[in-house]
């Protein structure tokens, strides 16, 4: 049977309807007091596993799914061995470097060489100032980011953004985008090469949804 690995929180409830408009129903991931981290959708097609986000390419790259639905930042770090197949266009957001609104620095180049720079995106953002060619030193943080460069830990954060509200009532502001992100469907590759519980026909209707709603 086909198994889906599905994000919890914001890509959660726009994730389930785009799976209802192609046959799979895993609308009782959304009623509150369901605490099964895996069902079977309505029709008895297809299994769904409830997963933190980091974690679906985990889930599809050792084959426990087939398909999942995923950021592209989380993509963009870890990558995984999975296949990449259709850009979603929902839960859009963007990779920033920000910093103090009080600070002088109006661009990453200006930051001080060897200064630092917290995010819970560490090869992101490893690698955008390796590709500055500004040595910094990146402090992992996974919780509440804001706080390094607020509490002087950090010259700045890299970070995702997607309104910008939480940064600027914290004073922060946005300096440079490394990249966008939007939800991405992906596969586990043999799968997909080897066209398992027909995921080519799946795959063709959420593009083709996709497409519609452009």
């Amino acid at each position: 049977m086909l198994t889906v690995a599905l994000p919890k929180g914001e890509l959660l409830k726009h994730s389930i309807q785009l799976l209802q408009t192609v046959g799979l129903d895993f609308s009782a991931f959304l009623d509150s007091s369901n605490r099964q981290l895996q069902i079977t959708d309505t029709n008895g097609k297809a299994k769904g596993l409830l997963v933190r986000g980091q974690d679906v390419p985990v889930y599809v790259e050792y084959g426990q799914a087939q398909l999942g639905i995923v950021g592209y930042d989380v993509l963009r770090e870890k990558k995984p061995q999975v296949a990449q197949l259709v850009d979603l266009r929902f839960g859009y957001c963007r990779m920033s470097v920000a910093v103090k609104q009080s600070s002088p620095y109006r661009s990453p180049l200006d930051l001080p060489a060897h200064g630092r720079v917290a995010s819970k995106y560490v090869n992101c953002a490893r690698e955008y100032f390796h590709s500055l060619d500004l040595p910094v030193e990146i402090v992992p943080l996974y919780g509440s980011v804001e706080l390094g460069p607020i509490t002087g830990m950090s010259e700045a954060i890299v970070d995702i953004v997607s309104t910008g509200r939480t940064l600027r009532e914290n004073g922060l502001m946005e300096i440079a985008v490394l990249y966008e992100s939007t939800a991405r469907l992906i596969a586990h590759p043999l799968s997909y090469r080897l066209n398992t519980d027909n995921l080519s026909n799946l795959i063709a209707k959420v593009r083709e949804v996709t497409l519609a709603n452009v």
